[in-house]
This record gives C-alpha cells, structure tokens and sequence, in this order.
C-alpha cells in the first residue's frame, strides 16, 4: 500500500537512509527532504530520486498530504524537528538519540500528549537487526524462560577522518550514553518486558583522545528492573582489523537457558551476519537469522493508519531515552562534561 507519503528533515547521519528504506519496504511512498548541506543531499538525491529536494522545511511541514516525518539531523536538533512536525499534525519517526536533554524530553512529550501524534524513535540494533528481533521471537515462545539478565555489547568504529566536526561537540551529539547507549536502554526494557527501569551507575570517559576533549570514547552502565538486571558497554574502540563498524553483541540470560547475539560479525566464525546462538535443554545450536522479517515499518505504518501502538509502546519509546539521559547525566557529575 502506498497511501501514507513521508518526508524526511535533517541527514545528518547515515541511519537515515536504513530510515527511508525501513519506510519503503513498508509500503509507504517518499516524496521530499529538506537538507541545508549540498554536498549530503546530492548523494542522498541521487539514492532515491524519487523525493524532490525543498528549500524551507515548511514547505514539508505545510503539506497536508504527508502523514510522517523521519529525521536524522545533528542530535541536538532532533527533538525541535519532531516538536516542529507533531504540531502541524505529522507522525514522526526519528533516528535515535530523539533528543539530547531532559527539556527536549518533556517538551516532546507534552506535544506528544497535546496532539496525538505518533512520536517513534528507530532504535535500529533492535528494529533493523534480524538476530534481535528473532530473539524476541524465541523469548516469546519460552525458549529460554523468564529473562533475568541482559549483557549488550556496541563497540562503533571512530573513523575521525570521516566524521563531521559535531560529532565530537558533547553539546551537540548528546554524549556517549545518550547517543550510541540509547539503542541498549531500548533493548533492556524489551527483553526485560519492562516499561521502565531504575539505572545503578553509569560512566563515560575519553581515554585515548585527548585531541578531542568533547569526545567520550567509552561508557557503561549498571541498571535493573524488579525481575531483571542489565549491563551495557558502548565504545568507539573498533580495531582497524575488523570488517566491519562494529562486533555488537547481546546476551540474554533466561531462567532455562540463554541466548547470544553475534550481530554484525561471527568473528573467526561462520560468515555474514545475524547470528544467534542459543543454549537450552535442547543443547547448544546456531541460528542463521538473515531471512528473518523485519515487522517494524509495517506495523509503524499500521499504526500511522489505525492510531495503535504495535511497532513500540509509546511509554517504551519516551523512557528507554530517559534511561539514557538519566545515565548520561550520571556518568558525567563531576567530570569535564557535567553542565
């Protein structure tokens, strides 16, 4: 189906073009992007020629025949996007973090509750990755039993020659926990079956780039709910050896067995990506997940149309980014980034 038309403000960061075609699959129909850096729109025109550049974000705003906006602008200048495009009566998907702050947060939210509007973010480690979501599949299905504790894994690749100057302003990228971490709050709450959560310590560091004081190179966090615990470990420490951006990994630990997620890298191990192994009563095996459905941008646009919550429980959404605030603003008291 192709009745839902989209529009996406702001391409700052790759993620948006996994974005737009998390859409399309979907069946919705892109029509138009706003992006004031020539040199990032002519390659993102040229990907999908289909969606006229504007000149002013208002003339998208202003459309009525858009029902959604997707964003992945500069972090900090997310939450003013989404404010911008609820209240001319949009549903909005957005890259993650959604925000950088806990005023962006409420503000969102106050619109959110103001005007009905879908707010969604894209935590893509979870939505676009076809081990997590099988996971969550055979968790369903009690492969491994009630879920008590979580270990996730997101080392990224820094490549500073190829990263724009915000990315290492803390003031603009929101800080390592907040940015990179938000993908791991999501995930907790999910396997976890938890709306929220409580955070137990948390730490961000630069140690080994002090050319670039606003950087935080690595973070982690301890957290809880009332059944389960988690702990999280996010970094920009990739080895220049390894294939790809990043060897993200998730262990679950059920009261009958557990799972690991090797997601992009089996290292030494079998080839390609999405794979999951899983220890139960039936013993250890390894599951190639690369056919598996990705259900989220059908069931976002279901509920762009229906008015329903399947893709993600707004609740979920709001607080796996006040997780990540909360543990940003503990990690940095006393440091060099504490505002």
């Amino acid at each position: 189906m192709t009745d839902i038309k989209f529009a996406a403000i702001g391409i700052n960061h790759s993620h948006i073009y996994g974005q737009v075609e998390c859409l399309k699959r979907a069946g919705a129909q892109f029509v138009a992007f706003h992006a004031v850096e020539d040199d990032l729109a002519a390659a993102f025109a040229e990907k999908f020629p289909e969606a006229r550049r504007v000149a002013e974000a208002r003339e998208i705003l202003e459309d009525p025949s858009i029902a959604v906006i997707t964003t992945a602008a500069i972090p900090a200048d997310r939450a003013a996007i989404s404010i911008a495009a609820m209240r001319h009566g949009k549903d909005v998907l957005s890259d993650k973090p959604g925000m950088t702050t806990f005023a962006q947060l409420a503000e969102i939210k106050k619109v959110q509750a103001e005007t009905g509007r879908i707010y969604s973010v894209i935590y893509s480690e979870h939505f676009e990755v076809r081990a997590t979501v099988e996971a969550g599949n055979l968790i369903a299905q009690g492969a491994i039993g009630q879920v008590i504790n979580t270990v996730g894994l997101g080392p990224h690749a820094i490549r500073n020659n190829q990263r724009p100057d915000w990315f290492f302003e803390r003031a603009r990228y929101g800080g390592i926990l907040c940015d990179i971490g938000s993908h791991q709050f999501e995930q907790f709450l999910f396997f976890s079956g938890a709306m929220d959560a409580e955070i137990s310590s948390a730490s961000v560091a630069n140690r080994a780039h002090p050319d670039r004081p606003g950087l935080q190179d690595v973070g982690d966090v301890h957290m809880k709910t009332a059944t389960t615990s988690g702990y999280v470990r996010v970094d920009w420490f990739t080895p220049a050896g390894l294939p790809t951006w990043g060897d993200g990994r998730l262990t679950i630990l059920g009261t009958e067995g557990y799972i690991e997620l090797r997601k992009y890298i089996d290292i030494a191990g079998h080839p390609g990506e999405n794979h999951l192994f899983i220890v139960n009563q039936d013993g250890p095996r390894h599951i190639d997940c690369s056919n598996v459905d990705l259900p989220f941008g059908r069931q976002f646009l279901d509920d762009v149309r229906n008015r329903t919550e399947t893709a993600m429980p707004q609740e979920r959404c709001f607080n796996a980014m006040k997780l990540a605030l909360t543990a940003q603003e503990m990690a940095e008291r006393g440091t060099e980034w504490a505002q």
